[in-house]
């Protein structure tokens, strides 16, 4: 089965069964440069740092704890590796792209 997502590019099927969502699978169709994964070390090294930017919004309270907590227990996943499955995105796509060649 796929859920319905919808941005500006308009409104794709997205897998059920997965964890991103139309940005990413836009990512994916759009920019397949490597054909690799990023390493599991940088999956890791990105989530410690999301995790120090949730903790620190949270304690300067920015960040309400339940959203910061939820954000944390993100991280820990991608930190431990069990998610790295779900990083799909070709290791030299930088993120960006997508809407910028749709606003020209």
């Amino acid at each position: 089965m796929a859920r319905h997502e919808r941005d500006l590019l308009g409104e794709r099927e997205v897998p059920d069964d997965v964890l991103w969502g139309i940005h990413t699978l836009r990512a994916v169709e759009n920019f397949p440069i490597s054909g690799r994964p990023p390493a599991p070390a940088l999956i890791r090294a990105m989530a410690q740092v999301k995790a120090a930017a949730a903790r620190t919004n949270r304690d300067l309270g920015f960040l309400p704890r339940p959203i910061a907590d939820a954000i944390l227990d993100a991280c820990a996943e991608l930190a431990d590796g069990s998610l790295n499955g779900s990083i799909v995105v070709d290791a030299l796509q930088g993120g960006g792209g997508n809407l910028a060649q749709h606003e020209r």
